[in-house]
């Protein structure tokens, strides 16, 4: 999920490695042996509240739209991210006429969502990181899981690095997208790869995204096949790294924005996210 930049036309920026490697076969039980270190199940109540030990939920429309001129004013209610009694966290984007304390970038805001975030409750360096997740669909409709390094308040963004799990656009129902980013190697000139299904759009069922992350290598999986993996060799020279330290994980659905453009007539709100979990392991 981008934070703070431009992003350009992905299949622009995006090469031809996902299908290569998806050659391979390469599931994720074949890699190492991994411990459950933290994890959330989402087995609360229908309408019960995100457990406030595992995650924060972040309010408002950011600096210029979080730095994408996204439209979505995210909330801390129960309205934009709860339970539904059926094991999943559901995250709900909606298009709303709102009062004039809901400011955004463009004025008053006509969207709103939810944004978890796990920093300062959970962060780690190194390990498998999993969700199981439908997504929703739609011109503009932006969902993602995604990670930010524990040191962005002092470094800053993108020294601090982002590891994007998985980036979904609605226009493009069938694809989702894994990337890096960091200095040198951000916005419309990050490194990833996009993942294709051969049948079906990814909001037809749930699908599990996830990254193995090692010591200088980083290995993204769609249902357990792996599509993506990206190494210090693959920075431009004279950048940095900077996937060495503790990342804290996001789960969110952000509304318009430069990459995926804004709702059209074609958009249906509301539009939900479900997640089913989240694992990490060590």
């Amino acid at each position: 999920m981008p934070f703070g930049r431009e992003r350009l036309n992905a299949a622009a920026r995006l090469g031809f490695a996902a299908a290569l490697l998806a050659l391979s076969g390469v599931t994720a039980a074949a890699q190492t042996n991994w411990t459950l270190a933290w994890s959330d199940e989402f087995n609360g109540p229908a309408g019960s509240a995100v457990d406030g030990t595992k995650w924060v939920l972040e309010v408002g429309n950011g600096s210029n739209g979080w730095g994408n001129r996204e439209r979505q004013y995210y909330t801390n209610t129960t309205k934009n991210a709860s339970m539904d009694g059926a094991g999943n966290l559901v995250i709900t984007a909606y298009k709303e006429t709102l009062g004039n304390k809901f400011r955004c970038w463009y004025g008053v805001c006509q969207y709103t969502s939810a944004r978890l975030k796990t920093q300062g409750k959970f962060e780690q360096a190194y390990g498998r990181f999993e969700a199981r997740i439908r997504v929703p669909y739609g011109q503009g409709i932006w969902p993602a899981f995604w990670t930010l390094g524990n040191n962005i308040q002092t470094a800053g963004w993108p020294t601090c690095g982002e590891l994007d799990i998985m980036e979904h656009i609605g226009r493009e129902p069938y694809t989702v997208y894994g990337t890096i980013h960091g200095p040198g190697y951000s916005g419309a000139s990050s490194i990833g790869a996009p993942y294709t299904l051969t049948s079906g759009r990814f909001t037809d069922d749930f699908h599990v995204f996830a990254v193995e992350w090692e010591p200088n290598q980083i290995r993204w999986y769609v249902d357990g096949q792996l599509y993506q993996t990206r190494t210090p060799a693959d920075l431009p020279a004279g950048s940095a790294w900077v996937f060495d330290h503790p990342f804290f994980m996001l789960l969110n659905v952000a509304v318009g924005g430069y990459w995926p453009g804004d709702p059209d007539a074609t958009t249906v709100f509301p539009q939900k996210m479900f997640v089913d979990y989240v694992r990490v392991y060590r």
